[in-house]
């Protein structure tokens, strides 16, 4: 049996821009993702702290050191520029792997700056 476990975790992370023409991803500043070991075209969730919405998606990399957190396509009429987002993706493992793995958590403040490491 495998389980769906938290793999990465990105907290409070601000829409810095929303591009509905765009076939649909979500692109992240490459060293936010780097920090919490999100791969490019990995699935992602991303859950709207303003809005409730979720929505999966796939993870791009933008430029490092941007702060950029770009929702693109479809995303985009849900999630708007200035929300808070949560970006979360997970990994299947067998429950031995499970109780030993310790997801990549960071928290970000202004300018999506990593304020926390957990």
């Amino acid at each position: 049996m495998l389980l769906k476990i938290l793999k990465s975790k990105i907290h409070r992370a601000t829409v810095t821009e929303a591009q509905l023409d765009y076939t649909g991803s979500i692109a992240i500043a490459s060293d936010l993702m780097k920090a919490v070991g999100i791969l490019p075209y990995e699935s992602v969730l991303v859950a709207d702290l303003n809005s409730g919405n979720r929505v999966e998606t796939y993870a791009v990399p933008a430029q490092a050191g941007s702060g950029d957190v770009v929702v693109m396509g479809a995303a985009a009429k849900l999630i708007k520029p200035q929300h808070k987002v949560i970006i979360l993706s997970f990994a299947l493992m067998t429950p031995t792997q499970a109780k030993k793995f310790k997801p990549k958590v960071i928290v970000l403040g202004k300018n999506n700056k990593i304020i926390k490491r957990g």
